[in-house]
């Protein structure tokens, strides 16, 4: 794998690329593997995911780019017949540890998935679901966090005069920044998004891209898209995922001006197949 580059955790969106070099990482893995029954879907993963950046990862469907996400998360324990190798670790704590408390880990690494997934519930309601869990009862706590989630997800201005409307009559842009709003407002260190942009319309997709820049200097953002563009547009680091395996990591202009590894190049350039 290349040499990872990771930005200081205290600088938020002020750390330049060139300070990056030998900080922590927000998330790391070493000899990450991951087999659903006999199929291995992650081949020996090292990767480590610079902190408050946006890192985005790439690859062919079916490479193992949403395997990694739920493997960050545990969300492969959900999954029978699964078995997962290696280490992972989220600042110092190892994800794995028999004594890890997995509820908190998804609290600390929050996943927003393709198509917005709100519950049957108000506006209000849905972003308050998550802190009502942490066991915050206080409506005036709850009415500000839910305010601040939204805001951060630029949603406010949108549905402030109706929180008490129900969540799925929202539009599909406005659903899944509803779900980032949710993700967010219980205060996650690391948000990963499975190709969040997916289902939304051109308009939508430019106000959701626009979004994730404001959201970066906050929190450690890593995104699986299938769009190379939108990779170039928003990231500042990206993987290129292939058959499992992680076959290149660096900087995203470096990686697709210059990639080091013919696959990388052969696959941004759409000649790969």
């Amino acid at each position: 794998m290349s040499n990872s580059v990771t930005p200081a955790i205290d600088g938020g969106a002020s750390v330049s690329r060139e300070q990056a070099a030998g900080a922590a990482p927000a998330l790391r893995t070493r000899a990450l593997s991951l087999w659903y029954g006999a199929r291995r879907a992650l081949d020996a993963v090292d990767l480590d995911v610079p902190a408050r950046r946006i890192t985005a990862l790439i690859g062919p469907s079916g490479c193992g780019k949403s395997s990694l996400l739920r493997c960050l998360n545990r969300l492969t324990d959900e999954i029978e017949g699964t078995r997962v190798e290696g280490e992972v670790r989220l600042g110092e704590a190892d994800v794995y540890a028999p004594d890890a408390f997995v509820h908190e880990l998804r609290r600390r690494v929050g996943i927003v998935f393709q198509r917005p997934n709100p519950f049957p519930l108000s506006i209000h309601d849905n972003v308050a679901y998550g802190l009502r869990l942490l066991g915050i009862r206080s409506r005036r706590e709850l009415d500000e966090r839910v305010e601040a989630a939204l805001k951060a997800a630029a949603l406010w201005d949108e549905v402030a005069s109706r929180l008490d409307d129900g969540a799925l009559g929202l539009s599909l842009g406005q659903q899944q920044r509803l779900v980032i709003a949710r993700a967010i407002a219980v205060e996650p260190e690391v948000l990963m998004l499975d190709e969040p942009a997916s289902a939304l319309d051109p308009a939508a997709t430019l106000r959701f891209e626009e979004l994730l820049h404001e959201l970066a200097g906050r929190y450690t953002l890593l995104l699986v898209t299938h769009n190379m563009q939108q990779a170039a547009r928003v990231s500042d680091f990206t993987a290129f995922m292939h058959a499992g395996r992680l076959i290149e990591f660096g900087d995203t202009d470096a990686l697709f001006t210059n990639p080091r590894e013919r696959q990388t190049e052969d696959f941004i350039t759409g000649r790969y197949g």
